[in-house]
């Protein structure tokens, strides 16, 4: 037993004779998976390639691309210079040319370098061809506040990508998300930037045989219930989903039982799932770690309050947001700064004028 634990806590996979009335549950990292999603479409495709700042000889930054280099070669596995307007113009222009490259940011604030290759060339270009050119590109790495890095490596760019039509934003937040949407980001014949979050990098999640399978994808643009509830809708992406879950547990000792929606995408933005959970629990709260101005909350209760939705609430909308500062560096501060699981459970206990 020991043995076995041993082996799977290294991402080897045993082949057993499991009953086929089962799922079988492998406890995996979210590094392990994303590492796989590229191996598998490495494999699969050989248009497909890998670069960006240490991805190769270094095993990149977060050990994502680990082993990669030495498996598809410096041809597909591309260590750049650190500059991001250059090699994001060459995965961009690689694009146009009929290749599928992943161009890895070792954080997305680094990619506001390459926003004009991002936005201009990239997202704009099959418009502005009238359908006659695709740039198949993921734009990927880590985004939001991780611990202590400071004001200007703790943004959020969800709502940044959001706003701008010829963008697909993937925003995963379990181990199927983030192994099969970039599986399906890879594959998807437009522009996709996918938003990771390196405090997920080392967390695990059970997964079965399905999600490991290599032609297992998950569609870009569908909302996922995580937890069902009956009193209230909780809407979040990425990290926050958790604290959602967390807050959701919480909650229930006080008699609430909460939705949970993961978006997983908010471009796409799955408003049917949303709207089919308002109806239900009449309560609806959003929460994200950007910042509270033009951001995603504030685009869903916009869409609400345009739809006949909207007259299914018993009460306004809430949106839990960072606060409206720059992030500071402080802990303590960072912490009071970012959303956390009690301030969902307060903002919920308000809302449903719970005492207890």
């Amino acid at each position: 037993m020991l043995l076995l634990k041993g082996v799977i806590s290294k991402s080897i996979y045993l082949k057993a004779n499991f009953s086929t009335t089962v799922p079988v549950q492998k406890k995996l990292t979210v590094r392990d998976l994303l590492g796989m999603a590229i191996d598998e479409e490495l494999e699969r495709d050989p248009r497909v390639f890998i670069l960006g700042e240490e991805v190769a000889q270094y095993d990149g930054p977060y050990k994502i691309t680990k082993g990669l280099l030495k498996k598809y070669g410096d041809k597909r596995v591309i260590d750049t210079p650190i500059t991001e307007m250059g090699f994001t113009g060459i995965a961009v222009g690689a694009a146009m040319a009929g290749l599928r490259p992943i161009c890895e940011f070792m954080t997305m604030n680094f990619a506001m370098q390459a926003i004009d290759q991002i936005i201009n060339s990239a997202a704009k270009t099959f418009y502005m061809s009238a359908g006659r050119f695709n740039v198949p590109i993921v734009f990927r790495g880590n985004n939001g506040c991780p611990a202590g890095v400071a004001a200007q490596h703790s943004q959020c760019f969800a709502a940044w990508y959001g706003h701008c039509p010829g963008l697909k934003v993937v925003v995963p937040y379990s181990g199927e998300d983030n192994k099969a949407l970039l599986k399906a980001s890879i594959r998807d014949p437009d522009p996709v930037v996918f938003l990771e979050h390196e405090l997920m990098y080392a967390r695990e999640f059970e997964v079965s045989d399905k999600v490991l399978s290599k032609d297992y994808v998950l569609p870009i643009g569908k909302a996922h219930i995580e937890k069902e509830g009956k009193h209230v809708t909780l809407v979040s992406y990425s990290r926050h989903v958790g604290f959602c879950l967390d807050a959701a547990k919480d909650l229930e000792k006080s008699g609430v039982s909460a939705e949970v929606v993961n978006l997983r995408s908010i471009r796409p933005l799955d408003m049917g799932v949303i709207f089919k959970s308002v109806k239900k629990t009449h309560h609806i709260v959003t929460v994200e770690q950007g910042w509270p101005a033009f951001g995603v909350g504030a685009e869903i209760l916009a869409r609400i309050s345009e739809d006949r939705t909207f007259f299914e609430l018993d009460q306004p909308g809430i949106r839990i947001t960072a606060a409206d500062i720059p992030v500071p560096y402080c802990e303590p501060l960072e912490t009071l700064c970012i959303p956390q699981p009690k301030d969902i459970v307060q903002i919920v206990k308000k809302l449903l004028n719970v005492k207890k």
